[in-house]
């Protein structure tokens, strides 16, 4: 006899773009579950449904032909509220909480940014995922059959309607090819550990349900048993959220993976100023089949749970506790101090402060932040502080400090934080945000204006590169200030920059350029201007008409401008830089030394 271990519900999280049908999708399976159940079967729990075994069968039943599977995993638990943000909470060392993932794609529009972004959380976090092509029903000609299977209601779609399914599904698969993962229709894999499957399915009629949960049963119960053995030891959880509940106090909603929590357990959790050790003085879940983001009251206490499960614990001293944090139960002294250690090793990975240029981030929560610093700095933004909680006086020093090293690094990002009383904020930029993608976006527009605004600052008060013949027959003044019309054969010229003639030998300063009688900002090759010279000067002495000038560019300036502004340099400047190195090296041997135009 084949002994089978008792394997424990695998965790379901559902992520994807804003408005491409996640909740809907979610209360269609709950609202599905809640019609197919005998009484008291479905279960709410904080922050998370079960759905049990009995139920999914019933629902994919019509399917037993074409998916047969006998299912030994108690059901699926799904976490009720999808989202980055506390899909980025999950977080356990070496990847996530979440055994498998649903990715919700709205046939019609593909793959936005949050896509690609859930994605990315996916990959780092190392959790295996299926795609719902959501919003089935809105193909054009699609005619609805409820919470039929997807295979059953595309037999009664038209020829043209199929195609342009087909179309819809190759589209995803062509996205999900650019992102390095092979992938097709659940009904065209042969080898689920090399695809990833895309269900058709839709929030809105329930079409595609059956093969979603029967799928996710599936998938989960044959290539996870190791990582679903059921564990009959303490728990071992992550906190989702932390709130305050009126009558019970400060609580923490909690993931339990592992294990199992009894009240009066000894917990370690991580806090905003400190680990936290403290006692469960009640485990509470909200009353059957309620929707927990309704449930305000109507808690119901029990003594005891097992891992996978999503519960509500209060106990004294959870007002700092941190979002994201890991949770376990220690049941002796030794254990108290050996996870007192693993979470502040954890912690100090993600809560730092580093003495680099770079930007201060502060979120409400572990998991986000962790996200926010990843992507940051996949993006080449580094990251000098990254913190829970609200902005205190101790950020913005942080960030003066960095704005003054780098005047773009003078920014504070701020994921669903706001500062402490009146701080003065006028030096610092901060970026508020509560949609990761939106917050990255909009620190690296800053960034990168920044840079550009210093690039033009800095290139404005270059001395460039100019070459200007003095023309016979038009000196209109011949002493300090020296009047006379140039044309400029190469390169560029400006007031204030200084001239030299072809022997190194100083002339002076151009005062102001001229054409008809209007003053100009500069002249570039080809222009005739009248230029008036500012220095110790006179046609017939210092220079003589015929004679060619340059513009005296000092090294630095030079080097700058090769270095950091290549792509301003034409071709004409390009020679003028050459014959001024000619010139200056008469004096200086080391001038020009490296330059690659």
């Amino acid at each position: 006899m084949i002994y089978l271990p008792k394997l424990r519900q695998p965790i379901v999280v559902v992520l994807g773009h804003v408005d491409h049908g996640k909740t809907t999708l979610l209360d269609k399976i709950r609202g599905t579950a809640m019609v197919k159940k005998e009484p008291g079967e479905m279960t709410q729990e904080v922050g998370a449904s079960f759905v049990p075994t009995s139920v999914i069968s019933k629902i994919a039943e019509p399917l037993k032909n074409i998916i047969p599977i006998k299912l030994e995993i108690p059901g699926l638990l799904f976490i009720d509220t999808p989202g980055h943000e506390l899909f980025s909470n999950l977080r356990r060392r070496g990847g996530s909480v979440a055994d498998i993932a649903i990715l919700v794609v709205d046939i019609m529009e593909g793959f936005q940014k949050q896509t690609y972004e859930s994605i990315e959380i996916l990959k780092e976090r190392k959790v295996p995922f299926l795609v719902a092509a959501n919003k089935i029903d809105r193909i054009p000609g699609w005619k609805p059959n409820e919470n039929e299977p997807f295979l059953f209601s595309l037999q009664k779609q038209s020829p043209a309607v199929q195609k342009k399914l087909d179309e819809l599904v190759y589209n995803i698969v062509i996205q999900l090819a650019s992102e390095n993962f092979n992938a097709d229709r659940f009904d065209r894999i042969r080898d689920f550990t090399k695809y990833v499957a895309i269900v058709p399915v839709s929030g809105k009629t329930g079409e595609g349900i059956p093969e979603l949960l029967a799928i996710l049963a599936g998938l989960t119960q044959r290539y996870m048993q190791g990582k679903l053995k059921f564990v009959e030891g303490p728990a071992k959880g992550v906190v989702l959220e932390v709130k305050e509940d009126p009558g019970i106090g400060h609580t923490i909603d909690v993931i339990i993976y592992d294990g199992i929590l009894h009240k009066n357990d000894t917990i370690i959790l991580g806090g905003l100023n400190g680990i936290i050790v403290t006692k469960v003085r009640g485990i509470l879940l909200p009353a059957p089949l309620q929707d927990m983001r309704l449930a305000k009251t109507g808690y119901r206490s029990v003594d005891e749970v097992s891992a996978a499960a999503g519960v509500k614990i209060s106990a004294p001293n959870l007002e700092e506790a941190l979002a994201g944090s890991p949770l376990y139960v220690a049941e002796n002294e030794s254990k108290i101090d050996e996870y007192k250690k693993l979470i502040e090793e954890e912690l100090s990975k993600i809560r730092f402060a580093k003495d680099v240029k770079g930007i201060v981030v502060k979120a409400d929560s572990l998991g986000v932040l962790e996200s926010i610093v990843t992507a940051l700095e996949k993006r080449g933004i580094p990251v000098r502080l990254a913190d829970i909680g609200p902005i205190t006086k101790r950020d913005i020093v942080e960030a003066e400090l960095a704005g003054k090293e780098e005047e773009e690094y003078g920014v504070i990002a701020a994921f669903r934080v706001k500062p402490i009383g009146n701080l003065d904020t006028s030096k610092v930029k901060i970026i508020y945000n509560d949609i990761i993608y939106q917050l990255i976006d909009e620190v690296e527009k800053y960034i990168n204006d920044v840079r550009e605004r210093k690039k033009r600052r800095t290139y404005d008060s270059l001395i460039l590169p100019g070459k200007i013949k003095i023309l016979p027959g038009f000196v209109f003044r011949r002493s300090d200030p020296v009047i006379v019309g140039v044309e400029v054969e190469g390169g560029i010229i400006k007031p204030k920059f200084p001239l030299i003639k072809d022997d190194g030998r100083k002339v002076g300063e151009i005062l102001q350029i001229q054409d008809n009688k209007k003053s100009l900002d500069k002249a570039t090759k080809g222009m005739e201007v009248a230029i008036s010279i500012k220095g110790n000067v006179m046609v017939g002495r210092q220079i003589n008409e015929g004679d060619i000038l340059y513009t005296d560019v000092p090294k630095e300036d030079l080097e700058i401008l090769v270095n950091n502004y290549k792509d301003t340099i034409t071709d004409d400047m390009k020679e003028v830089i050459q014959e001024i190195i000619k010139i200056k090296r008469v004096e200086d041997p080391l001038y020009g030394l490296g330059i690659k135009l």
